[in-house]
């Protein structure tokens, strides 16, 4: 988990955090921290929500630039590091973001006074063994109100070439799918290893992620993703085989539902767009009453 820190650590309380291995953390050079929160591009009037802010480098120059920021940190000795010196417009939230409720995350966006009418944004500097399920947080989040309209994180490269990645390449699969099916995703910057002390052992990037309702819509967006998570466990396999992971298309018979959608079942898995793999869940969701 690559984390942040930089010269305004030092101004709180005198002490630069160590990286800890429990929470496999590299810090940030300063001169990197300042093209990432370039890279989220704060306005005056934006409330963010940042997810894992480690000792701050990224989050005190978003709270000077923002109008708020709630941070949720996991690691209780960064979390008292945060609160010396925090000012006024940040609070710091000691959760597992992988756990919070979206009722907590809008608990904390009142106590900051974040206009319940207005949008809120994210930022992190993800936890990279679990940077996909935060993903998929963040898509749960939205579905239970929080008005999330955008994030900006920092990932592990290959996750971001998987995000990024069309149909028929190697790269192309569930996260692609799922993630693109929810939201427009956009490189922002690169960053290689000697960004970080210490040097993490893999390459990073940062992306945004600007979210938006299904497109296309679904009839159901649980059978949607359950199918697209099924079939690309057998992505080696034609589609009219790897349709048979899913119980219900089995059930129905993948033969019906690859004609109702009107998509070749000599076809794999990673040559679907999400527009066809829509296509699919309708005709399973028609044939199955679902």
């Amino acid at each position: 988990m690559p984390t942040v820190t930089d010269r305004h650590d030092r101004r709180h309380d005198g002490v630069r955090p160590q990286a800890r291995k429990r929470f496999g953390q590299h810090f940030l050079e300063s001169v990197w921290a300042e093209k990432v929160v370039a890279a989220a591009a704060p306005a005056a009037d934006d409330t963010f929500i940042e997810i894992g802010p480690g000792p701050g480098a990224i989050t005190r120059p978003l709270a000077a630039h923002a109008r708020a920021v709630a941070a949720f940190e996991i690691d209780r000795d960064m979390v008292q590091h945060l609160e010396v010196g925090r000012p006024e417009n940040l609070l710091i939230v000691e959760r597992d973001f992988l756990k919070v409720t979206a009722a907590e995350v809008v608990e904390a966006l009142s106590r900051l006074g974040a206009p319940a009418d207005r949008p809120v944004r994210v930022a992190g500097n993800l936890p990279y063994n679990v940077a996909s399920p935060i993903l998929f947080k963040l898509i749960e989040l939205r579905q239970e109100g929080v008005r999330i309209a955008d994030a900006t994180v920092m990932l592990q490269r290959e996750v971001a070439d998987r995000l990024l990645s069309e149909p028929g390449t190697r790269d192309y699969g569930v996260l692609s799918v799922l993630i693109g099916h929810k939201g427009d995703v956009t490189r922002l910057l690169n960053l290689p290893p000697g960004a970080f002390r210490p040097p993490p052992k893999v390459r990073s990037t940062v992306v945004r992620i600007v979210f938006h309702p299904p497109m296309p819509p679904v009839r159901s967006d649980a059978l949607f993703g359950a199918l697209v998570q099924a079939v690309f466990t057998r992505r080696r396999k034609v589609l009219s085989n790897a349709l048979l992971a899913h119980a219900g298309a089995a059930s129905a018979g993948a033969t019906r539902v690859l004609g109702l959608a009107g998509i070749d079942g000599q076809r794999r898995p990673e040559t679907l767009s999400i527009e066809e793999f829509a296509r699919l869940s309708d005709a399973l969701s028609d044939l199955s009453g679902r």
